[in-house]
Parts: C-alpha cells; sequence; structure tokens
C-alpha cells in the first residue's frame, strides 16, 4: 500500500538495513550508532539521571545496540550497568567494538555472567534495559538464555526492550509460550513489527512506540510487504474537501436497515453515526412499531417502515439510495434472513453489513459467494469464526484465514478489535492505529457501520470508506477519553466526537 507505514518481516528488515549500509554508506557500527542515539534519546525523555540501570546485553547487533546506549547514559550521569550472558555465540563485530568503546571510555561495569550463580540482584535498580536478542530470532529461546529471561521478568522492574522483547518473535506467535522478557515498554525500531498486533502478546510488548533513525527510504519504498501501519497522515490524504455551493444531495442518501423490537437502540446508533460523518440524507428502515421512536430520537432521520412489527421482513425500493448498510440489531427471524438474501442479489450500490446481518449469512455460508463484491463486512473476532468456519486458535491464524476469507469471496473484512485490522481482497491488511479499551462496550460496533455508511453515500469507495471510517472511530474514542477514563466511554459518545476527530485530520 504506497504511502502506508509499512510492517516487514524479519528478513525485510535485514535486508532494508543491509541496503543502507550500502547505498549511503555507512558502516554497520555506525548505524548501530544511529539507532542508539534515538533509543538513549527517548529513554533519557522518560526516566530521570538518578534511574539506577541494568542492561543486558546479547552477542548480536542488539546487544551492541544495548552496550551503545551504555555509552551514552554514563556520558549524561545515568548510573548503568552492563551484564554480558554467555548464551551460545560470538559476539558480533559490531556489538564487540561498542563493548570495546565502553570499556576504554566509560566506568561502567560490565560483568560476564555465565551461570545461574552469577545473575544479578535486580532490587537495587529501577530500570532494566533487554538487549539480548531483539527481532532477530527466529526460534524460542531454551537453556541460560531462558533462565537470564526468567531471572528478569521474576524481578518485577520496569523493563525496556529494544526493537522486541527478547525471546518474542517478530512475525508471528507460535511459539509465545516460552522464554519470554515482559517489557514495560518497546521500543520497535524505525517500524512496527507484526507480532506487536496479535493480542497473545500483549503480556510481553507493554506500551510499544516506534523509534526513528533512519534507514533508506529507497528501500523502504521498494521493499513490498502486504501488511501497514495506518496513521493520520495518510487517512488525511483521503478525506476530501467540501466546497461552498454544495448541499445535501451533494453528499448523498444512505440506506440503513436496522433494528427490530429490543434493539432499538442499534438502529439509534449506527444512525448517529452516518449522520456525524456526513451524509446529506438518511433513510432508516424500522419496524412498523418503532416509527415515534426513531422520529423522537433523531429527527434529522427519515424513515421507511416495514410491513411487520417487531422484525423486519421485507426491502423498501433500493433505486434513490447511494449507499445501503444493514444488520445492527436486526435479529435473525427467518424473514429477516430473507430479506438479506434479497439484499445481496438487487442491491446496486456500495454496502456494509454488520452484527446480525452476519450472523444470517454465517448461518447460510453458501450465501457469502453472492455477496457483490467489496462489500464492507464489520465483524469482530467471534463473529469472524462463525463466518469463515473456524475456532482461531491463535490471532496470527485469525489474520491468515481472514486474508483467505477476504480474497475467496472478494470482499473487505474490517476484523474489529486492537488494531483493528483492514483487509483488501486484492491483497493488503492495514492496522489502524486508533482506538483505545474503553471502546469494549455496546454499540461501539453501531456506530462504525454508521461511519462507514456515512462515507460511502458521499461518494468514498469502499476502501476509502474503510481506512478513514475505521480510523475516525478510533480517533473520537481517543478524543473523549483524553481527559477522563477509558471506562466511562458509552458508544454515542463516540458519534458525538465525530466532529472533533474529523477536525483532528484539518
Amino acid at each position: 500500500m504506497k504511502g502506508f507505514m509499512k510492517i516487514f518481516s524479519r528478513e525485510q528488515l535485514a535486508k532494508i538495513d543491509r541496503r543502507t549500509r550500502e547505498e549511503e554508506p555507512i558502516a554497520e557500527v555506525d548505524l548501530m550508532e544511529r539507532a542508539s542515539v534515538a533509543l538513549s534519546e527517548w529513554l533519557m525523555e522518560h526516566y530521570p539521571a538518578s534511574t539506577r540501570i541494568a542492561i543486558f546485553a546479547g552477542p548480536g547487533n542488539n546487544g551492541g545496540d544495548a552496550l551503545a546506549m551504555a555509552r551514552m547514559l554514563s556520558h549524561r550521569n545515568y548510573k548503568v550497568s552492563v551484564y554480558l550472558p554467555t548464551i551460545g555465540r560470538q559476539r558480533s563485530e559490531a556489538s564487540q567494538i561498542n563493548l570495546t568503546r565502553l570499556m576504554e571510555t566509560t566506568p561502567v561495569p560490565h560483568v560476564e555472567i555465565g551461570d545461574p550463580s552469577e545473575l544479578p540482584e535486580l532490587s537495587v535498580f529501577d530500570l532494566v534495559v533487554d538487549g539480548l536478542f531483539g527481532s532477530g530470532l527466529n526460534r524460542p529461546l531454551e537453556g541460560f538464555a531462558a533462565i537470564v529471561i526468567d531471572h528478569i521478568n521474576r524481578s518485577a522492574k520496569e523493563v525496556v526492550a529494544i526493537d522486541l522483547p527478547s525471546g518474542l518473535l517478530c512475525d508471528e506467535n507460535r511459539f509465545n509460550n516460552g522464554a519470554i522478557v515482559k517489557a514495560t515498554h518497546t521500543l520497535s525500531l524505525e517500524f512496527p513489527k507484526l507480532s506487536l498486533f496479535f493480542r497473545e502478546n500483549e503480556p510481553y510488548f507493554g506500551k510499544w512506540e516506534v523509534v526513528k533513525f533512519g534507514l533508506s527510504q529507497q528501500a523502504i519504498r521498494e521493499v513490498e510487504t502486504i501488511y501497514t501501519f495506518l496513521d493520520q497522515q495518510q487517512v488525511a490524504s483521503i478525506l476530501k474537501r467540501r466546497t461552498i455551493f454544495s448541499h445535501k444531495g451533494s453528499y448523498g442518501h444512505g440506506l440503513l436497515i436496522s433494528g427490530s423490537k429490543g434493539k432499538m437502540g442499534a438502529a439509534l446508533l449506527a444512525s448517529r453515526g452516518a449522520l456525524r460523518a456526513g451524509l446529506g440524507l438518511l433513510t432508516v428502515h424500522l419496524p412498523k412499531f418503532a416509527g415515534l421512536f426513531l422520529q423522537g430520537s433523531l429527527p434529522e432521520a427519515m424513515s421507511s417502515y416495514d410491513n411487520q412489527d417487531e422484525f423486519l421482513s421485507e426491502l423498501p425500493d433500493l433505486s434513490s439510495y447511494a449507499a445501503v448498510a444493514a444488520g445492527p440489531g436486526i435479529g435473525t427471524h427467518l424473514l429477516t434472513a430473507g430479506l438479506i438474501s434479497t439484499l445481496i442479489d438487487q442491491v446496486k450500490v456500495p454496502m456494509v453489513l454488520d452484527a446480525d446481518a452476519l450472523n444470517i449469512l454465517a448461518a447460510n455460508p453458501a450465501w457469502l459467494k453472492r455477496v457483490p463484491p467489496n462489500t464492507i463486512l464489520t465483524p469482530h473476532p467471534v463473529e469472524f469464526d462463525r463466518l469463515a468456519g473456524i475456532v482461531s486458535r491463535t490471532e496470527e491464524e485469525r489474520l491468515a484465514m481472514a486474508e483467505h476469507f477476504s480474497s475467496s469471496y472478494g470482499l473487505i473484512l474490517v476484523l474489529k478489535g486492537a488494531f483493528t485490522r483492514i483487509i483488501f481482497p486484492e491483497g493488503g491488511v492495514a492496522f489502524n492505529s486508533t482506538g483505545n479499551p474503553g471502546m469494549a462496550t455496546g454499540g461501539s460496533g453501531d456506530v462504525l457501520t454508521g461511519i462507514l455508511l456515512g462515507l460511502l453515500s458521499q461518494g468514498y469507495t469502499p476502501r476509502e470508506a474503510a481506512l478513514l471510517g475505521v480510523f475516525l472511530h478510533g480517533r473520537s474514542a481517543d478524543l473523549r477519553v483524553a481527559n477522563t477514563s477509558d471506562e466511562s466511554l458509552i458508544a454515542s459518545e463516540i458519534a458525538d466526537y465525530l466532529g472533533d476527530a474529523f477536525a483532528s485530520l484539518k
């Protein structure tokens, strides 16, 4: 995906590092110095010079980063001790150079440890820096390396991990039951790593952020990857500007098919999301009993009434709508399922399917082949597993299945959760950068459905709507909780803060 922050594999990261050294040109140890400056500056911004720091440096280049950091921090009067575990390989050339520099230019004590009895007492330190392995591993750790990691974890100290917590693999989470450092902060060099987006790995990476240090931009552009990290700069480029002579007809007429007895809140939340997302006109197709409910609660929306009092059974005329969304709160009555079947055959405009529409599809998997290409589906993980007919054992497995599902049926998947994944049928996965745990509340997904409908109605392509809508949904929630708490967030507030979210892109 051109222009997005890329997420590379372990092998690709090594290639970009190598190309940077060849193209500048720059020696490996000098590139390491550049990275260590950026890492040290982060640490100095977050911890005072009085912090007592234990640095564990492995034999590879991750250890070289750690040794360079120890030298830089010592020069800034930090109290640093370095520990060099004997973990089965020779020290890399660049790492050895940094060890020599540390010994020659600082009084920092450096202790080689090769036996459990030699492990340091960490209670006398305030902070541990993990520079044992980083993102270069391709297998789980064992032996003395595992003993060292267990010692760090049992100390219960704050831990800053360089690039990745040692023991956590860069691209997968199949082996995350072994020895892995439990970091408080992870400083991912230049790019986020794929394993930082898997739920099972959260106990290991703590809070993570990307630390830039200047790798080859040409190499970054030329090395292809299907994984990207969606940020504000890219989303802002999607946003359309309104003209002074525009009117409500300029921004489309959306149809929301939503609601049933006991679930009218879903229709209201989705409606508010659509209207706040900026569409010109909104019609909500409702069970007959709900007419006064919507008109009294949201006078900006128009209503279309079903023949049935308590659930939906038939489609309105679709000819006047620019986009359609269906599913929030509709239930799974047999006649409602028939409505969804008719909808996927008759709709000629962009569409979003969510909630009970997805449950109906899961109960009728043969219908998936009839869903129009580039329809946006917005399942949470359990809904996706039902759709795909699997029970995912790991987030990595679910992601692989979601990519296959999207490609097989030609549909855009918005797989909701932390770092919501936006998965495109032609290939490509964008991980969202906005959102917070407060969004784990009833109705949050209904608001997202409305936002997507609002954007599609205005003429955004399904791809643009998925990227922009997911980002705005999370940004709105972030703005709401910025001065309060995650716990207090309710779904209607996500819709209410959409104006601020749009403004933040301008």
